[in-house]
């Protein structure tokens, strides 16, 4: 679109190198003639425009003696997100002016005080974040308004939908394309590198994409970035896929379901990950990615994301139905959530429990093998004639001949090559002080000390765990390891680990164990 340029001077851009994630925002001097003329106030929606772009963003106000050395009059300054969105060059002409109203915060509004939206006001509220209409306190008041189980089944099938419709949608032309997902809130449970890979070797179509963390030290994405590129765009996401029949790729490289990764991190700030957005979130990429059968893992655990079996229930009730409106067959597995699965927590340390797994080393953690060979075994019994209980036999075949392990590196060198994680320069060990067995794990406080330590940003950094529920304990002996690629993110760590000392909990005498830990 070409926009016709006014009499009034346009301003020249600046770029600030000012880092503000995805919110869009602009700096002007508070003397500016555009303050004055338009009534521009400080936090301001702005409509700004190029010769050839817009976007609409937050305007910052820039006051006091440090005003001339950042914006010379004249001139507009842009955060890093601005600039590149807008594909700016120093020096080019910009104009400013108040955007039109956004019609569609009426309708969180109207969610907020607890109305019933249609499949049109979603639309709406989709297609406006995508535009970049949206500053990041609309983005947390829809997320807030959908929360606490105030969307019921067909609103969450008509976000669901737009979603989808927001981005680009791939089409394998086949009549099977495989996909999981883990709801998430067990950390270490970084199954799927090695499913996709199993899967692949099986001969099935996996073109796995996957989210960053929300509120978990990491998630697939993250991980894999360990490992190799995860940036992939469509069209190197499809050659992956038609040579090694799998891939492991970010989400958010190519588009799929775009309003989902805005939300998402907003989402990891607010903390929040509400089940309708979780449903739609995760639908929304399986369906734009191609799938046809998903297979949801779902971690059931005290510490976990889902904490009970009924509440575990009632959100693959709603996975269901809404699956079935949009045409999806999936199929929900249920697993024990009650601690870690491997012995990493963080991008780097779940990457080397995966290649370990992949690799038969004999320190691979047996948890996160089982547990993949049992999801993997769900999905190829899902989709294929092999009868149950033959599924987990063909996939440990696969991962005990090293036939997981060449597709996954083949994945890898078509994604751009397979690299070693990084290590974490500092560290602290957890040391048990007392004779006894470990009893229980929560699995949220010991997230919150791998996040603290850097995790995911710090690719490096997370947590080691060295011991399982019901497993002896001798004094001396490492729990777990912090680590950190700065000394004063270990610092923040340690400090909220040794604020809480029921995250690891040992009983003394092996007659108190829970029956739930030694089942």
């Amino acid at each position: 679109m070409v926009f016709v340029t006014e009499r009034i001077p346009p301003l020249k851009a600046r770029r600030l190198g000012v880092d503000t994630h995805q919110e869009l925002t602009i700096y002007l001097r508070a003397d500016s003639a555009v303050c004055k003329s338009e009534g521009f106030t400080a936090l301001s929606r702005v409509l700004v425009r190029s010769e050839n772009k817009y976007i609409i963003a937050t305007l910052n106000i820039i006051t006091g003696d440090i005003t001339g050395d950042m914006i010379l009059p004249g001139e507009i300054g842009f955060s890093e997100s601005a600039w590149k969105r807008l594909e700016l060059n120093d020096g080019d002409s910009i104009w400013t002016s108040h955007p039109a109203p956004v019609a569609s915060i009426s309708h969180i509004r109207a969610k907020v005080y607890g109305h019933t939206l249609k499949r049109e006001q979603f639309n709406d509220i989709v297609n406006d974040i995508v535009a970049g209409r949206y500053a990041d306190v609309h983005l947390a008041a829809f997320i807030t308004a959908c929360g606490n189980d105030n969307m019921n089944n067909r609103e969450i099938t008509y976000l669901t939908e737009a979603m989808v419709n927001s981005g680009s949608k791939i089409s394998w032309d086949l009549p099977l394309v495989v996909d999981k997902h883990c709801v998430g809130g067990l950390p270490g449970n970084r199954t799927t590198p090695i499913i996709v890979s199993i899967l692949a070797a099986s001969g099935l179509t996996v073109p796995k994409t996957s989210s960053r963390a929300i509120t978990s030290p990491a998630g697939t994405a993250d991980t894999m970035e360990t490992l190799t590129n995860v940036s992939l765009s469509l069209d190197e996401m499809k050659k992956v896929v038609c040579e090694q029949g799998g891939c492991l790729a970010w989400g958010g490289s190519v588009r799929l379901s775009p309003a989902d990764d805005l939300l998402i991190k907003v989402e990891r700030v607010l903390d929040i990950d509400s089940e309708g957005q979780l449903i739609a979130s995760v639908l929304s990429k399986k369906i734009a990615a191609g799938a046809t059968h998903v297979l949801i893992d779902m971690p059931v655990g005290p510490t976990a994301k889902v904490r009970s079996q009924a509440a575990a229930d009632k959100l693959a009730d709603s996975f269901r139905k809404v699956a079935k409106s949009l045409g999806l067959t999936i199929d929900i597995m249920f697993t024990d959530g009650r601690q870690p699965v491997g012995y990493g927590i963080g991008p780097a340390l779940e990457a080397r429990d995966i290649t370990a797994v992949l690799q038969n080393s004999e320190n691979a953690p047996i948890d996160l093998k089982e547990r993949a060979i049992a999801v993997a075994g769900a999905m190829l019994e899902m989709v294929t004639d092999i009868t149950k209980g033959e599924g987990c036999k063909r996939a440990r075949q696969l991962i005990d001949s090293g036939k997981a392990w060449e597709k996954f590196k083949q994945i890898c060198e078509a994604q751009g090559g397979l690299r070693e994680p990084p290590i974490a320069p500092y560290r602290f060990e957890l040391i048990a002080h007392q004779h006894g067995w470990l009893h229980s794990v929560d699995n949220r406080r010991l997230s919150k000390v791998a996040k603290l330590a850097g995790a995911p940003a710090d690719l490096a950094a997370g947590v080691e765990i060295h011991v399982k529920l019901g497993d002896e304990i001798h004094p001396n002996t490492p729990l777990l390891t912090i680590h950190a690629e700065s000394a004063g993110e270990l610092n923040y760590a340690v400090e909220y680990l040794e604020a809480h000392s029921e995250t690891v909990q040992i009983c003394a005498d092996k007659e108190q164990l829970n029956e739930s830990v030694t089942d």
